[in-house]
């Protein structure tokens, strides 16, 4: 039986220092993202899917209603392994580069209009949940989406580029309620646009697909 591990943070704690702080990754990683690690293990005995990858067991279970609980918690683990990486301390954030660059201006007609479009499907999913950069695996069309709760783009056969977390532990040590003030700041001074281009291309950039 295959045992789901909690994957390292891709950067220290205080890395994304001050814009998100050591604190705050000390509890989202170390507390939030190990515990849905944890439960899943819980949950893997006896389901059938005790070899199956992580992708494998959020496809299994997104549209079986017996296997809700399963499924949120394997897709929170990938959804915030995702999100890690969507993050980097060097250079991050601000205008796309690479082929993403052209892309985004082709499919939104401009980066400002895909930054409006992404931020207002952060700010305006209600409770808990994510934006979503995704791409159609036919034709690759870039598009917004918003999911709630664990819901991921893995169980709509999307493709995932980049993600931002809006449950609330994501901000709310650094930026009490001011959730707009937190996707501002992921988008101008975080996103990893490299991740992103390799997640765009398809290759391998440090999640599982």
């Amino acid at each position: 039986m295959s045992t789901i591990t909690l994957p390292e943070l891709p950067y220290a704690k205080d890395a994304l220092e001050p814009h998100i702080s050591a604190e705050t990754l000390e509890y989202h990683h170390d507390k939030h993202h190990a515990a849905y690690v944890n439960k899943l293990n819980e949950l893997l005995p006896g389901s059938g899917l005790e070899d199956k990858t992580l992708p494998e067991i959020i496809k299994a279970t997104a549209k079986d209603d017996s296997k809700q609980t399963m499924f949120n918690q394997a897709a929170q683990v990938w959804n915030h392994t995702f999100y890690w990486n969507c993050m980097t301390p060097k250079n991050g954030g601000g205008e796309p580069t690479g082929d993403l660059k052209a892309k985004i201006e082709e499919d939104f007609g401009s980066y400002d209009k895909f930054r409006e479009e992404f931020k207002n499907a952060a700010t305006s999913q209600f409770g808990s949940g994510w934006a979503w950069l995704v791409a159609d695996k036919v034709g690759g069309k870039l598009s917004i989406a918003k999911t709630g709760n664990a819901d991921t783009p893995l169980a709509h056969d999307q493709v995932a580029v980049l993600t931002c977390d809006v449950w609330e532990h994501a901000y709310y040590i650094d930026y009490r309620n001011r959730r707009p003030d937190y996707v501002d700041t992921f988008l101008d001074k975080l996103v990893n646009w490299d991740y992103a281009n390799a997640k765009y291309k398809g290759q391998d950039a440090g999640v599982e697909e």
